[in-house]
């Protein structure tokens, strides 16, 4: 059974001109599945404004392995919320820098929290922590 419903968006000409500019750059066929994965998207974000939400996502960090505990601190972040971090990779940038990603999944609240206090870590010198969903919100 099909569960496609069609509906109309009204929208000045010159935005739709610039929407399917952004459809031909990014490889969409039609506008539908672009509309479809821009809905998601937002969906996804909204999922990060309720508690008990399951989310996943990457925290991804740059910091000078040479500050004095840093590395300690990091790990010791991780290995406290250990039910939260299923992964990470750690890659060498330079003599001095590193790179480290880490892949989350758990309660929003308590994923962003982690995600917050790694990066407020001093000596991270830049991070970002990027929420996604965990597959099962979508069909």
């Amino acid at each position: 059974m099909n569960n496609t419903v069609r509906f109309g968006v009204s929208m000045d000409a010159g935005l739709l001109g610039e929407f399917d500019e952004f459809c031909r750059v990014r490889g969409y066929e039609t506008r539908s599945e672009a509309l479809r994965d821009l809905i998601r998207d937002a969906l996804v974000q909204d999922m990060g404004t309720h508690p008990d939400v399951a989310v996943a996502g990457t925290l991804t960090l740059v910091y000078d392995h040479h500050k004095s505990d840093l590395t300690q601190r990091l790990t010791a972040a991780q290995h406290d919320s250990h039910d939260l971090v299923l992964a990470t990779l750690h890659v060498h940038l330079d003599h001095h820098n590193c790179l480290e990603v880490l892949a989350l999944k758990g309660e929003s609240t308590k994923v962003k929290m982690l995600a917050d206090q790694i990066l407020a870590v001093k000596g991270v010198k830049h991070g970002k922590f990027v929420q996604t969903a965990t597959g099962r919100e979508f069909k």
